[in-house]
């Protein structure tokens, strides 16, 4: 088990298949530069959808960024 004590962060709620993250976390990236945010240590995501969800515009995962 994985236990995270981030803090501080930004996170958001993509929708759609994780091929079109990048576009959600540069979303995010904007953010962070637009309130003066800088990253502090790795992102990650949580996994809202079944592993065996077929329908790509269905799945859901939380993308999170620590920040300072």
């Amino acid at each position: 088990m994985v236990s995270y004590t981030d803090g501080r962060c930004v996170q958001v709620l993509h929708r759609g298949p994780y091929s079109e993250e990048p576009a959600s976390l540069a979303r995010m990236e904007a953010l962070m530069e637009a309130e003066g945010l800088v990253p502090h240590g790795l992102h990650h995501e949580v996994y809202l959808s079944g592993v065996r969800e077929e329908d790509p515009a269905r799945m859901r995962t939380i993308l999170r960024q620590p920040v300072r």
